[in-house]
């Protein structure tokens, strides 16, 4: 080992584990702990490939390691990445990219003599196609599907230009080309690697794999030839590592936390909340110069949902077909009070629709969801012909145990009404067997973007789509037309006014019930600046710095 090498304890989680930190010189522990930024992730990290970036975990891993093309900015816009700008055609099928000359995969022993090659417009083209292939049987073979061809839909025009042919026009495509699934990657590693290598990745990114103790550590060292550049022309990224644990108890990782030894928590666990948080999602005062609180709208939308195609036996039989005891049921919960007592303010209630706070096209103005209104509610069921809910029978709630609390509260609301409710707490293998098969009448929910665009949820109601996404089955011609429509729409403030009139038909035939809008919380340090939040919980490390306090 090279003596610019300095072998430190980085890890002080009862792991000992010993890192490599290419600092230049040895220096101080507490000067090299400047540099290394250490997050846990309690759930562990499946993969390093990218094909498979399904959970957070995952993505917040594969982020560090490769880029893509595109990518959205903390305002949830579409930047270029990769691509240094792109064109479309004029009837939208066609988006040819120009792509930067100055990026290179990472110095690997599968380049010759380990030096990282120039990524060209074929690695996109390959990286593209193994997504869809099913060979590579990634959980993200779908973004694609009945959009392009892949054998047509891809090509490299020359090195440095890369166009993407679609069957018809998608809006979205942009964004789809943002997720994770679309980072670049070399075909030399897969080739050398195959299935082993989700942990012997190489891609563009800021950081560089260095060393995964499955289950005990993962270290991602700087990538000093990263392409990008600071305002100032600072090369990218300023940490020189980055280290994650993998503790599975959130009360052991908020104590590290607390004794300096995170930088960062991402959500604040029910068992300590009530510390942490008043009940209106403050800070209390007693943490305040000790921690900070970040908190930034999510693109996860929390709901109930009810099955609600009519010609199946299970919908004849219940007394939610009727459109009138769905609307009741939405208006006889206090949204605003589950937020205060459940949640300590995190989130928003969900009273403008399905779509989320968050993005764009989301105007509480234009899209009317339900207020809490106990006498609307009172109404809808004498008119459905069940005063007070007299001779309406119970309704099953499917749930799952995290969120046991919450289809309580929402049982106790809608007893007030007249309406009850058996909320029945199952695993969430088997509330997602008995949704994706539709045998779930009335079931919690949640939605969380694949992209920052609202198509990612109308999508949910779309009838051609199969469950998953349409767990509801909900079937309006008036809504398919617009839903396709607004595929082809490239006026922004067109197809924003197209979504928000498509939410407020899911809401006149009351398909779900949406609770609460979730947000990013975060605890940070008071020593990590440039640490940036965005709707869709990416961790962006790029330009983060630690200071000495």
């Amino acid at each position: 080992m090279k003596s610019s090498y300095c072998q430190v304890v980085i890890c002080r989680w009862g792991l000992a584990v010993l890192c490599s930190l290419l600092l230049g010189a040895c220096g101080s522990p507490e000067k090299q702990s400047l540099r290394v930024f250490r997050y846990n992730s309690t759930n562990g990290i499946a993969s390093l490939d990218p094909a498979f970036a399904k959970s957070q975990e995952v993505i917040w891993a594969v982020k560090q390691l490769y880029n893509t093309l595109v990518e959205p900015d903390s305002n949830l816009v579409i930047r270029p990445s990769l691509a240094k700008q792109w064109r479309e055609s004029a009837d939208h099928r066609t988006y040819t990219f120009d792509l930067r000359t100055d990026v290179y995969f990472h110095d690997s022993d599968i380049f010759p003599g380990g030096k990282g090659r120039r990524m060209t417009a074929h690695d996109v083209v390959y990286s593209l196609r193994r997504i869809m292939d099913p060979a590579t049987a990634s959980p993200g073979a779908w973004i694609f599907n009945g959009k392009l061809s892949a054998d047509s839909g891809f090509k490299a025009l020359n090195d440095s230009t890369f166009e993407l042919k679609l069957y018809r026009p998608f809006h979205p495509v942009l964004g789809i080309l943002s997720m994770q699934y679309c980072s670049i990657v070399p075909h030399e590693a897969i080739e050398k690697y195959g299935k082993d290598f989700r942990n012997h990745p190489c891609g563009t990114g800021p950081f560089r794999f260095f060393l995964w103790d499955e289950g005990q550590a993962l270290v991602l060292h700087r990538n000093p030839l990263y392409f990008e550049t600071d305002s100032a022309g600072h090369r990218l990224p300023y940490l020189e590592a980055v280290q994650v644990g993998f503790l599975e108890s959130k009360a052991s990782e908020f104590l590290l936390f607390r004794q300096g030894q995170l930088d960062f928590m991402n959500d604040i666990d029910a068992s300590f909340k009530d510390e942490v948080l008043t009940k209106q999602g403050q800070l209390r005062k007693e943490w305040e110069g000790k921690m900070v609180l970040n908190k930034h709208p999510y693109l996860n939308t929390e709901y109930l949902g009810f099955l609600t195609d009519s010609s199946m036996a299970i919908v004849k039989a219940s007394p939610l077909r009727w459109k009138k005891i769905r609307q009741a049921i939405n208006y006889g919960i206090d949204r605003t009070k589950m937020m205060t007592y459940l949640r300590n303010g995190i989130g928003t209630a969900a009273t403008a629709g399905f779509v989320p706070a968050g993005l764009p096209s989301f105007s509480a103005q234009r899209v009317k969801g339900y207020p809490c209104n106990p006498a609307m509610a009172r109404q809808l069921l004498r008119e459905a012909g069940f005063p007070d809910g007299k001779g309406l029978p119970v309704i099953k709630l499917l749930s799952i145990p995290i969120y046991a609390d919450l289809a309580n509260y929402v049982a106790n609301q809608l007893e007030n009404v007249g309406i009850r409710v058996q909320v029945e707490i199952v695993q969430k293998s088997l509330l997602l067997e008995q949704t994706a098969k539709s045998q779930a009448l009335f079931f919690r929910g949640s939605w969380i973007a694949d992209y920052p665009d609202a198509e990612s949820y109308l999508a949910m109601f779309y009838s051609k789509n199969p469950a998953p996404p349409n767990y509801t089955r909900y079937h309006n011609p008036a809504f398919d037309r617009l839903y396709e429509a607004s595929l082809q729409e490239i006026n922004d403030s067109l197809r924003y006014a197209q979504y928000q009139e498509m939410d407020n038909m899911i809401m006149a035939d009351a398909a779900v019930v949406p609770l609460f809008y979730d947000e990013v919380v975060r605890l940070v340090q008071p020593n990590i600046s440039g640490f940036s939040n965005n709707g869709m919980n990416l961790l962006e490390l790029r330009r983060v710095k630690k200071i000495k306090i």
